[in-house]
């Protein structure tokens, strides 16, 4: 059985050119440069950026939505103090991702 490398990870940073998470204020969750560190940091990772354009019905796209609309929705039963604030990482992604 071969073992499996730790992968080094990435800068969670906010601010400046080499952010790879995006600010609370502008929707949380990971940029597009952040996905691409973390994706050289772990080859065969699926890693995707959020959904947040306008998708067809039934699409990938829109099943991956509602399965992270699920997912973040039991988030928020687990942290009651961040579903409250409407400024927390966590609201601030569901709405970026139109939940």
């Amino acid at each position: 059985m071969a073992t499996r490398r730790r992968a080094k990870p990435i800068r969670r940073t906010t601010k400046g050119k080499s952010a790879n998470y995006r600010p609370t204020k502008s929707g949380a969750g990971m940029t597009k440069k952040g996905v691409a560190a973390h994706r050289r940091a772990n080859p065969g990772s699926k890693l995707k950026t959020a959904v947040t354009g306008k998708v067809k019905k039934g699409s990938k796209a829109a099943k991956r939505r509602k399965s992270y609309c699920a997912r973040s929705a039991g988030q928020m039963k687990k942290f009651p103090k961040a579903a409250k604030n409407p400024n927390s990482r966590l609201r601030q992604a569901r709405k970026r991702w139109k939940c």
